[in-house]
């Protein structure tokens, strides 16, 4: 195979067009089709096909293309670890993609030991939905991603979990809320306006199975799936709403809240996922050496 047809083909398919693709790779829209067509042609199928004016990838074209990523995104690593070993590059890049529902005091406290490794680091973060993320490093475009449930085997790629540690739950309320509450925690949540985080959350099922065991009903008043809006009604009064409790002390300092109970019946767990079962890169290996110690183990 051409390797320049192929990446023709893949600046097209990305681009959305020949045009586009031959402004980019600067050369002629006619010159760019003609390599297409001889990688076509080596292939014995049509990767492209005509709808009105526009170019559309057939099915066997979507294919090629999910090979091309994969094949342009690890030439680009390979490049960037060569020049890291040759020393034209003295600073590490650390790409982490982070699951939008964990805590972003937990992902900092995560992320902090890489600050403390000799090699300068540069931490390129992307947060965004778990099979997302999970999707870009499959294609190599992340290190590593942190999420509040392991990788299964329903996601259709090759990685590893690495477990980081679990904290039990904690619910907080404003003050003056707290004194209109009846009873004893947890009973006194039946009835009391609670602020939850939303169904794609890991602890969302694990909560409402809480709730039945204990026969609690309380009144949902917001559901959200950003934990940080989710306090900040909760700071306003709004709600009770349930964090972590390996972060209680900050949660009520920062929200002015107060800890109105806790519980080990439900637990938050922290997964790192990545494409090595045996660790080698060093921001991989200070997180999860550290993660117990510095954050879980109080």
């Amino acid at each position: 195979m051409n390797f320049k047809h192929l990446h023709y083909f893949w600046v097209a398919a990305k681009a959305g067009g020949i045009a586009r693709a031959g402004e980019q790779l600067h050369t002629t829209p006619q010159t760019l089709s003609e390599q297409i067509k001889l990688l076509e042609s080596s292939l014995g199928l049509a990767l492209f096909r005509k709808v009105g004016r526009q170019l559309e990838l057939t099915s066997d074209g979507r294919l090629a293309f999910a090979y091309a990523e994969k094949i342009f995104a690890m030439g680009a690593e390979m490049e960037s670890a060569l020049k890291q070993e040759q020393g034209k590059s003295s600073v590490l890049e650390f790409r982490v993609g982070v699951a939008e529902s964990v805590a972003k005091s937990v992902v900092y406290r995560l992320l902090e030991p890489t600050s403390f490794l000799k090699q300068p680091i540069r931490l390129m973060c992307s947060e965004g939905k778990f099979p997302d993320l999970l999707a870009q490093l499959g294609l190599h475009r992340l290190d590593l991603v942190l999420a509040e449930e392991p990788l299964t085997p329903r996601f259709k790629i090759k990685a590893f979990n690495h477990a980081l540690g679990s904290t039990p739950m904690s619910f907080f309320c404003t003050p003056g809320l707290k004194a209109s509450l009846h009873g004893k925690f947890p009973a006194c949540l039946h009835g009391a306006p609670l602020l939850i985080m939303g169904a794609s959350a890991s602890i969302h099922k694990p909560f409402e199975s809480w709730l039945a065991r204990q026969h609690i009903r309380p009144r949902i008043v917001g559901e959200f799936d950003d934990g940080t809006l989710m306090k900040t009604f909760g700071r306003e009064g709004r709600g009770i709403f349930m964090s972590a409790s390996v972060l209680e002390d900050e949660t009520a300092m920062q929200y002015g809240v107060d800890v109105i109970g806790r519980t080990e019946d439900i637990m938050e767990h922290y997964f790192a996922v990545s494409v090595e079962r045996r660790i080698t890169h060093p921001c991989v290996a200070a997180i999860t050496q550290a993660a117990r110690v510095r954050l879980f183990m109080k």
